[in-house]
């Protein structure tokens, strides 16, 4: 594979960029009544202003990178990529991404990615050097994508039904990226950020985001009970997925002698929302067939 592709695709962490991008999908399919191109631009504007978000906040922290084993590889602190080329890169895909926002949903869905921009580049990015809470107003970061779908495909910012889905995807984010903090913690304080392990002694944490992680499963069972779910199997499907998030995040509680592993909570949380977004989407599509 190319290696200018995949210095780029680095630069705009193409993985979380398409989450991202099937996020605001999941969102346009929900709140729309049929598959359209309006739903594909959407997702290709999210994905591009995730890319772009990402490639400016790398620029921000490119020092702070270069001291962390899980980030000194990134193009910049690596120098596969000049500081100039990698705000380049990040403006034209900003750019494009709103633009295609604005060409799928108008103002408010171009609004959305906007402010998500300067909600994690301006806010969160710099939060995260003064406090190890930063991950809780970031995570709203989180929720945006799907609200943008929905806004993109008709929708209201004040639909009940968005709001359920907003605070499920919220709450996801913040146990998600504590999971990953605790994991890189010897890397943060080498860094010089702070983290939840100078604040939270171990059995604390594994409490803290057991309470996060049940949190994120009931707040699934409420949007399943908002009206949007039609198929009872899709109900079993989420039922039994919340059941086990809370499984897993309780274990280490249970056995607090034992060993964890973070990173591994911290995958199965990943495989846990994308279940979560397939089976709503199923949902949904089941209907319009």
């Amino acid at each position: 594979m190319p290696s200018a592709f995949l210095t780029y695709a680095a630069l705009g962490r193409l993985q979380i960029s398409l989450f991202a991008g099937l996020s605001a999908m999941m969102g346009y399919l929900l709140a729309g009544f049929y598959v359209r191109t309006g739903m594909f631009e959407t997702g290709l504007g999210v994905f591009l202003v995730s890319c772009g978000a990402s490639g400016f906040n790398q620029c921000q922290e490119q020092k702070t990178d270069a001291l962390m084993e899980r980030t000194k590889g990134r193009p910049l602190p690596s120098g596969s990529i000049t500081l100039q080329g990698a705000l380049l890169f990040s403006m034209l895909c900003a750019e494009a991404g709103l633009l295609s926002l604005l060409q799928a949903g108008g103002n408010a869905a171009s609004g959305g990615g906007l402010f998500a921009i300067v909600w994690y580049n301006g806010l969160y990015t710099l939060l995260k050097r003064k406090t190890a809470f930063a991950t809780v107003p970031g995570a709203l970061v989180g929720a945006i994508p799907p609200a943008i779908g929905w806004i993109a495909a008709g929708g209201s910012y004040a639909d009940p039904i968005l709001l359920a889905l907003c605070l499920f995807f919220f709450l996801w984010q913040v146990p998600h990226f504590w999971l990953l903090g605790v994991a890189c913690r010897s890397q943060y304080e080498k860094a010089g950020l702070p983290s939840l392990t100078g604040v939270f002694s171990e059995i604390q944490l594994r409490r803290i985001i057991f309470v996060w992680m049940s949190a994120t499963a009931v707040s699934c069972l409420f949007l399943s009970a908002t009206g949007i779910v039609h198929s009872a199997i899709i109900h079993a499907g989420l039922l039994t997925l919340s059941v086990w998030l809370v499984w897993i995040g309780i274990m280490p509680v249970l056995h607090p002698n034992a060993e964890v592993v973070p990173l591994n909570i911290f995958k199965k949380t990943n495989y846990y929302l994308l279940m979560v977004m397939l089976l709503l989407s199923a949902d949904k599509l089941f209907m319009l067939s």
